[in-house]
């Protein structure tokens, strides 16, 4: 039994993108993935269609059950399905919400979770964006036991990760989200068979992080070029970085760092397309960065 993983029942948490590694490596690992709970459908793009969460997508097509409650604390009857399917272990990976504590003793061994900082920093569910926001030179990824409290419990594995200066969200997260499904499939059995020591975290050394707003994406032009350029890759592509441009909001989409000048690369005014900013600077003969705010 300990060497079969297809006789694991696992129940896979997750929505954004960063799930998907870890969610491919289980399946390719034929541990059993008999349904992902995920966030429901939601608007995406300029005309707001709504759009299944990444997770959705997969499962649907590998054939997965999904469940998609709109809230997981008072959904009767995905609690009654979850008892039902019996899992043995459930996976989490960007989620985007608590488990509610009921949930957490179906399962013989619990719940992991893939977070992707070095715990006991950056707890809550902005970690990557914070590690670019803050100038951090390293970052990580740590397996956990889940508790009742946000990122709390007890650490299975985590490793380091350089954080290259010119890279934005989506690449870091990509990077993250593979070493994360490494260390899972490093982990899982481990644990399972209780081969892992648990180890603690240190509660009074926790870092916290929030949900970004579109108003924190509001470029302060008094900051430093560094601290600028780190908040342009760190809330792009959401919730996206901006400022006013003779009363209108120019959407600063990718800049780079060049001789310690920021040089601005693709930007969108609103209500248009967007574009590079040479071809920006062509249709706007009149545009001068002095007078953004």
């Amino acid at each position: 039994m300990q060497n079969d993983n297809s006789k694991f029942k696992i129940i896979f948490f997750g929505t954004s993108d960063f799930a998907i590694p870890a969610l491919e490596t289980l399946a390719k690992d034929n541990y059993d993935v008999v349904a992902v709970v995920t966030k429901p459908d939601k608007p995406a793009g300029r005309k707001q269609v709504l759009s299944p969460s990444p997770v959705k997508k997969f499962a649907i097509e590998k054939h997965i059950l999904v469940l998609e409650p709109n809230n997981l604390r008072g959904d009767e009857e995905v609690f009654a399905a979850f008892k039902l399917l019996s899992p043995d272990v459930c996976v989490v990976a960007a989620y985007g919400k608590i488990i509610p504590k009921r949930y957490l003793g179906v399962p013989k061994y619990g719940f992991i979770n893939i977070h992707p900082s070095l715990l006991p920093k950056y707890r809550g569910p902005s970690p990557i964006q914070t590690a670019i926001l803050s100038g951090e030179k390293e970052t990580g990824v740590t397996i956990l036991v889940v508790d009742e409290e946000m990122d709390h419990g007890p650490i299975l594995k985590s490793e380091k990760w350089k954080v290259k200066n010119g890279k934005y969200y989506k690449e870091l997260e990509k990077e993250l989200a593979e070493l994360g499904a490494k260390l899972l499939i490093e982990t899982l059995p481990k644990y399972i068979n209780g081969e892992i020591k648990q180890a603690p975290q240190d509660h009074s050394r926790a870092t916290f992080t929030k949900m970004f707003s579109r108003e924190d994406g509001r470029v302060d032009w008094s900051k430093s070029t560094q601290e600028i350029y780190n908040r342009i890759r760190a809330l792009n592509p959401e919730p996206g970085t901006w400022t006013l441009w003779k009363g209108k909001v120019l959407n600063i989409k990718k800049a780079r760092l060049a001789d310690g000048k920021l040089e601005i690369e693709t930007l969108q005014l609103e209500g248009k397309r967007e574009t590079p900013f040479r071809e920006f600077l062509n249709g706007h003969p009149d545009f001068d960065i002095s007078q953004l705010e």
